[in-house]
């Protein structure tokens, strides 16, 4: 039954976003793109520069693309239905570990989970997933299995480790003795992508993590812990989510008090937590997106302690506790689709104008060409030219660039001084003196581009430096 509502939920998750899309998993696309045609683990060909955070679902990609090479739509149906495949899991949890109105609530809430849905095309649903069955199997004594979900976990996010070790913490607290085989299997699968990539790129790490680093130092950006607060007073805000937050805290206490088995699952959230605060990276939504389960569980283990405490003072609560249970379910559930409409009727509004672009630039540049913008996921994807990206995600010297007092047309007038794109793709509006200083004198205006959900225009130059 589980699985039936899993897949139900990806079905209608994917009719509603199949053609969801943003900026950052387009990068990811390139890397698969690129893979497939021969031309090597990279973003721009001949320049071995790991600038995607999530090595296993990029190979994931590649090997797929020989059924379907759609990646912008391939990638959202491995999305959904690895939303679908995780409730299941949560469900599991819920019998496992003695709570079976919670592991029900959670696995009913969590494919709908809006936070979730918005992270559609990236690698975020199947990284999750990924851990939560890790944490299913440890429950149910597979620790060996449990453990490679884990380190598969950790290849396609590095910060699936913590995954790893909130299991291997629980198993030496359990045996008392260090989990040698699991630890073992661990780092037998995780090894060879990380000497691979020291061999390949020179070093493991992505190049992405200096950049998000060096981003979060500017004072136009917002910290991880920042980013959070801010998230979290928007839902505040929200009445209909004011249940969502009663149930959480009241979940939490829950799980200190009478629910341990799930300290697991609310470790793990605090470990990762507290990883990304302590790297110090600027706020990106999909970094949000695995508090969720922890968030759900929390809340259905809310859920569950009320109805025994109502049960426990109330006969008549007792008897109806399958009904009281359900219309709370339904409450939970409204303000999450209502939300799910209105993300699916307000897409990225940079998405098609992007898309537009890149395509504009593979038909009217010559292939050695090379485009510099600031963001260069979609564009980069559909352009297939050598790209120079003014962010510091493909080029790793322009995010040391970026300083306190920097913006973006600072970081854009130094990587163009440094690097003399042939073509850029700006919205001139945003760059005031980077059009007087470089753009006006020495380039030339190709093509403009509007679409009605945008604001503004992007437009197409042809330099000559």
């Amino acid at each position: 039954m589980p699985f039936l509502y899993g897949g139900t939920s990806a079905l209608l998750l994917l009719l509603a976003f199949s053609s969801w899309a943003y900026d950052d998993p387009f990068i990811t696309f390139r890397y698969a793109q690129n893979l497939r045609v021969g031309l090597g683990f990279v973003y721009n060909p001949g320049e071995r520069v790991l600038s995607t955070t999530t090595p296993l679902y990029t190979l994931l990609l590649a090997g797929l693309s020989y059924l379907w090479a759609d990646l912008p739509r391939l990638s959202p149906l491995i999305s959904a239905f690895s939303l679908g495949i995780g409730a299941p899991a949560l469900y599991r949890l819920g019998r496992r570990w003695g709570r079976p109105t919670a592991g029900l609530v959670a696995a009913l809430l969590y494919p709908f989970t809006p936070l979730m849905v918005e992270t559609f095309g990236a690698e975020t649903c199947f990284y999750v997933t990924l851990v939560l069955w890790a944490f299913a199997l440890h429950a149910e004594g597979r620790d060996l299995a449990a453990m490679a979900l884990a380190a598969l976990a950790t290849l396609t996010r590095a910060d699936g480790a913590l995954a790893g070790l909130a299991i291997g913490v629980m198993l030496l607290l359990k045996e008392r003795r260090i989990p040698w085989k699991p630890l073992l299997l661990f780092g037998l699968l995780i090894a060879p992508w990380y000497l691979f990539s020291w061999l390949y790129f020179g070093s493991p790490f992505p190049v992405t993590l200096a950049a998000k680093q060096h981003q979060a130092r500017m004072a136009i950006s917002d910290s991880f812990v920042k980013g959070f607060l801010r998230m979290v007073e928007g839902y505040a805000r929200n009445p209909f989510y004011w249940p969502h937050g009663v149930f959480l805290v009241v979940g939490l206490a829950y799980v200190l008090r009478r629910a341990r088995r799930w300290l697991l699952l609310t470790g793990w959230g605090v470990l990762y937590f507290a990883g990304y605060t302590a790297l110090g990276v600027s706020r990106y939504f999909w970094y949000y997106a695995p508090l969720v389960p922890v968030m759900i569980a929390s809340i259905g283990l809310g859920v569950e302690a009320t109805l025994e405490f109502l049960a426990d003072r109330c006969r008549v609560f007792g008897r109806f506790k399958p009904i009281l249970g359900a219309l709370i379910l339904l409450f939970l559930l409204l303000p999450q689709g209502r939300d799910l409409w209105g993300l699916a009727h307000h897409p990225d509004p940079r998405a098609r104008i992007y898309r537009d672009v890149g395509l504009w630039l593979a038909e009217n540049t010559p292939p050695e060409a090379s485009v510099g913008t600031l963001e260069v996921g979609i564009i980069g994807y559909y352009a297939r030219r050598r790209m120079v990206d003014f962010a510091g995600l493909i080029q790793p010297d322009v995010a040391l660039q970026m300083q306190y007092e920097s913006t973006y047309e600072d970081t854009a007038l130094w990587a163009i001084s440094q690097y003399r794109p042939d073509f850029l793709v700006l919205n001139p509006a945003w760059f005031p003196r980077l059009m007087e200083q470089l753009v006006n004198p020495f380039c030339q205006s190709l093509a403009h581009f509007s679409r009605p959900e945008y604001p503004g225009e992007l437009v197409a130059y042809r330099c000559e430096w």
